[in-house]
């Protein structure tokens, strides 16, 4: 069962890499096999053998299978790692041609014209959606990054080198944590960074409904006037669900404001991002 279950889980991520069902089929049984003729394949990955064909013809100009021209045709997956280098190439080559045909497109103007929407929030869903909107904001820092951590999974490899090439540029970053283990390891990456623990347990649990399963997982002031706040509802197995979040910009934002004053509670006053540097 467990077979099966690894074989459709790949069949599903080789289609969401732009491989079509068929493909995929294809290709996830001859992983299986040594080689295979088009008999064997289509008896394992239940594709109509006519349309193994087809199937393999595309993969083989995809450089994912090799073929051997004997009787009957013989036919193999290159390894996986190879295929999975070939498939990242592409699909880097397709973002990397959309983002300059979407930038090329002529800009529509609306009705609000160039007015500045400064109080306006925005909702974002995604754990990698947001985790790139986090570093989209960090790279855009002009002053100061304070990061409130809710949960440690939030904290990884590339986000510590993010924010120590802010540090590089003469940027201030805060970074508050849930324990005092997490602040220790994070000093020790980011000596320059001011780590400190928070303090805030309502990042964990609400104090008006004991059932509430939501955590904070990140909250994230840019320069006092951009605010990325993100959540997840634990499952009864510690997992997360879809992570969710509200962004909004403009010092007079309320949410901004509101988050400010947030994440001062308890904080020593000199890092208090509300708190303006002639106070």
């Amino acid at each position: 069962m467990k077979d099966l279950s690894n074989q459709q889980q790949s069949i599903e991520l080789l289609q969401q890499l732009g491989l079509k069902e068929y493909e995929a089929g294809c290709f996830v049984a001859l992983a299986r096999l040594p080689k295979g003729t088009a008999k064997e394949i289509s008896e394992i990955s239940e594709v109509p053998r006519t349309r193994v064909y087809d199937a393999i013809r595309v993969l083989e100009s995809k450089g994912l299978v090799e073929i051997q021209h004997s009787n009957p045709q013989q036919f193999r997956a290159v390894p996986i790692e190879e295929a999975a280098e070939t498939l990242r190439q592409e699909y880097e080559s397709r973002t990397d041609t959309l983002i300059e045909a979407v930038g090329a497109i002529e800009p529509v103007e609306s009705d609000g014209g160039d007015e500045e929407l400064t109080h306006e929030v925005w909702a974002l869903s995604g754990t990698t959606a947001i985790t790139n909107r986090t570093q989209q904001l960090i790279d855009a820092a002009g002053r100061e990054i304070v990061l409130i951590v809710g949960r440690d999974e939030v904290i990884t490899d590339g986000l510590l080198a993010q924010l120590q090439e802010a540090l590089d540029t003469g940027l201030d970053v805060l970074i508050g944590t849930q324990t005092q283990e997490l602040r220790e390891q994070i000093a020790e990456t980011l000596p320059d960074a001011e780590v400190f623990v928070s303090g805030l347990e309502w990042l964990h649990s609400s104090p008006l409904e004991a059932n509430d399963d939501t955590t904070i997982s990140r909250l994230l002031l840019i320069d006092k006037n951009t605010i990325l706040v993100s959540s997840v509802h634990e499952t009864d197995t510690g997992g997360i669900e879809t992570e969710k979040a509200v962004f909004g910009r403009g010092f007079d934002n309320g949410i901004v404001v509101i988050a400010r004053r947030l994440m001062a509670t308890g904080l020593p006053r000199r890092q208090d991002p509300d708190v303006t540097e002639d106070e």
